[in-house]
């Protein structure tokens, strides 16, 4: 590859989803998982896929990576990785991608590892089978692995099982799983949710170094708008099936545009908050994807709201940059939110929106 084809691949997405659309079948109906959602994906790149549950940002993920239920089809749209349609392949299509091309870190490790296997026969078993290593080989890479997540004494840890690790260490072996066949893609599916703050940044850090290393692009899941806050690049923020502001981080943080995001932001504990401060929350449920509200899905729950958002779908909006998009009549700053937001302050009722701004 010349010089000119390097830059050029840098630029193009390595995985791209186009105005997908996610379906399951229940016995209330069609839940609309995923309603028409868009993103890319560079090489090297990492995306935070931020919202609460059941906003469709692991039903994404899992579109992407082809890991949805028996009741889960992709109705709509596109899904791409380096230029190809991979949406809707079978799984013996996408054994070829899984492992080696793409790879994901669940949520709980203790449930996604084998009780009854030991640690290195589970990292060395992708290695076997996508690989075609020897056994010896395969335990040998193993080892390294799990000294790259650092694990201590990793030639022990090898022959324990996954009981015999703590929740930190288990999370680790899951990333050297994901890591064992050099992916250039990984998905990682609230990857601290079951750890305390301190192995929280640990894991975060180590995910991190680990795509720097590789050059690898990663996708975070997450409800935590504070998690993504230091280790992406990007972030949409999906609710009700939808993205609903994406930005680059640091603009996203700045410069926050969907009152949905506020609202996630204002959520965010602050130790500069006083010690007797009553902390935000967000009124309200999210949005019954099977019976999706009509106009805004946030206008239910939102302090802004007026009659235009309950009547009327907003579609999406680009902020002062090209690459900050979002979907709100009535976005924070504008005259009509700041007349909104006095009024509330007036009353004492500024709850989803205080702290911020």
């Amino acid at each position: 590859m010349n010089q000119s084809e390097m830059v050029r691949s840098e630029h193009e997405p390595l995985v791209e989803t186009i105005d997908v659309k996610t379906h399951f079948k229940t016995p209330r109906g069609i839940a609309r998982a995923v309603d028409g959602v868009s993103i890319q994906i560079r090489r090297g790149q990492s995306l935070g896929v931020v919202g609460e549950s059941g906003s469709g940002k692991t039903v994404l993920s899992r579109s992407i990576m082809g890991l949805l239920p028996r009741n889960g089809v992709i109705r709509e749209g596109s899904v791409r990785y380096q230029g190809q349609e991979i949406g809707n392949r079978s799984d013996k299509e996408m054994q070829s991608i899984w492992g080696r091309e793409m790879a994901m870190i669940f949520q709980d490790p203790m449930t996604s590892l084998n009780p009854v296997m030991k640690v290195g026969k589970q990292i060395s078993e992708s290695l076997r089978k996508n690989l075609g290593m020897s056994a010896t080989e395969a335990l040998a890479v193993a080892e390294k692995l799990l000294h790259d997540v650092r694990i201590p004494e990793p030639a022990r840890r090898l022959n324990q099982y996954p009981h015999e690790l703590s929740g930190g260490m288990r999370q680790r072996v899951m990333i050297a799983i994901a890591m064992a066949c050099g992916p250039n893609m990984l998905f990682a599916d609230e990857p601290t949710t079951a750890l305390d703050v301190t192995v929280q940044a640990q894991i975060l850090e180590l995910l991190s170094e680990q795509k720097r290393e590789r050059n690898m692009s990663l996708l975070l899941v997450t409800h935590n708008l504070g998690v993504v806050a230091g280790y992406t690049d990007e972030i949409a923020v999906m609710y009700g099936g939808k993205v609903v502001e994406k930005a680059p981080t640091k603009t996203l943080f700045a410069n926050t545009k969907m009152p949905y995001t506020e609202a996630l932001l204002s959520s965010i504990p602050r130790l500069d908050q006083p010690s007797h401060s009553r902390l935000s929350t967000i009124p309200g449920r999210p949005p019954d994807i099977v019976h999706p509200p009509k106009g805004c899905r946030f206008a239910p729950r939102c302090a802004y709201v007026r009659d235009l958002c309950l009547n009327e779908e907003p579609e999406l909006q680009q902020a002062d940059s090209p690459d900050h998009t979002y979907r709100c009549f009535f976005p924070v700053g504008s005259p009509e939110y700041l007349e909104r937001r006095v009024e509330l302050t007036r009353k004492g009722e500024l709850v989803a929106s205080e702290g911020s701004n």
